[in-house]
């Protein structure tokens, strides 16, 4: 049976609107050859997006008070999560090669899913 895996992907901050359509093009080919991937491994994707400038995000911190909302962009940050995806993945090694694929101008981390069907039992 096959585990979900997540993929969250962190570069160095990049503005999409700055791009012309086949600078694009490009940016996606490598993504397009990942998703291919997984195809090919027999796998899923269960989901993928970028995410648009960390100056148009914003970040919520619980307080005594209430919710305390901070407008992007975060300044104590030099690289931001510019998207993620989430697959699935017959064990980790494989999850490791297929994550792996994915272009990246900063780094990668990838988490397991917990699945909470199972946890009900």
């Amino acid at each position: 049976m096959s585990d979900e895996y997540m993929i969250i992907i962190h570069e160095p901050e990049w503005d999409y609107s700055t791009r012309t359509p086949a600078q694009l093009d490009a940016d996606l080919e490598g993504h397009k050859a990942f998703q291919a991937a997984v195809a090919a491994a027999g796998q899923r994707l269960t989901a993928g997006v970028p995410l648009r400038a960390q100056s148009e995000a914003f970040r919520i911190r619980p307080s005594a008070e209430g919710p305390v909302y901070t407008d992007g962009p975060f300044g104590e940050t030099r690289e931001v999560v510019t998207g993620f995806y989430t697959f699935t993945a017959d064990s980790v090694e494989q999850a490791k090669e297929l994550a792996a694929l994915v272009p990246t101008g900063g780094w990668l981390d990838v988490h397991p899913v917990l699945d909470m069907t199972a946890m009900r039992g």
